[in-house]
């Protein structure tokens, strides 16, 4: 079963269940995505509340190939002394839902990635998205699309290193590619 969401330029959001044909425009996005999970027979949770001004909320996810899931050793640490505002999750793979300050989203996964890596010596290389193609508010610098650049980032960062690519070879790539 799949569920489409679309930000409509007047503001509303279409979403529709394929399944079902069920199809509905509202001006509030969560009524939307309510309204669809009740069509799909799904239970539906609202978003927890927003962040105080300057926190973001985050996922990030370890997805290695080569790992024993939440439960690895190479977590034992991560999972007693978490970084502050974060809390692991066991999705199958170790993972942290974060809450944490920084100027941008970006600025704060990057900061939560370094602080990771250094105290703990795990590359968090994925914020678990699992559908980057959907762009909900791609007009919010800090909201979904956020955690999309985010997300391809880190794993793209992670894949180039286990190509034998190093930093200066993607850096060199993100100035081609125009980022100022």
């Amino acid at each position: 079963m799949s569920l489409f969401f679309h930000r409509n330029p007047d503001g509303t959001t279409t979403g529709r269940n394929e399944a079902t044909g069920f199809t509905v425009t509202h001006a509030e996005e969560e009524e939307v995505k309510r309204q669809l999970f009740e069509d799909a027979g799904w239970e539906y949770t609202p978003p927890p509340p927003p962040v105080p001004p300057g926190f973001h909320r985050f996922s990030l996810a370890h997805d290695e190939v080569r790992t024993a899931g939440f439960a690895d050793e190479r977590y034992a640490g991560l999972r007693a002394r978490p970084p502050e505002g974060c809390v692991p999750v066991d999705w199958g793979r170790f993972a942290l839902t974060c809450e944490r300050p920084g100027r941008t989203l970006l600025d704060a996964v990057a900061g939560t990635v370094a602080e990771i890596r250094r105290e703990h010596g795990v590359v968090m290389n994925s914020l678990g998205v699992e559908k980057p193609h959907e762009w909900f508010d791609a007009d919010n610098k800090d909201g979904y699309a956020a955690e999309i650049v985010a997300h391809l980032v880190l794993t793209a960062a992670h894949r180039a290193r286990l190509l034998g690519y190093g930093r200066k070879e993607v850096v060199r790539l993100l100035d081609a590619a125009g980022v100022e």
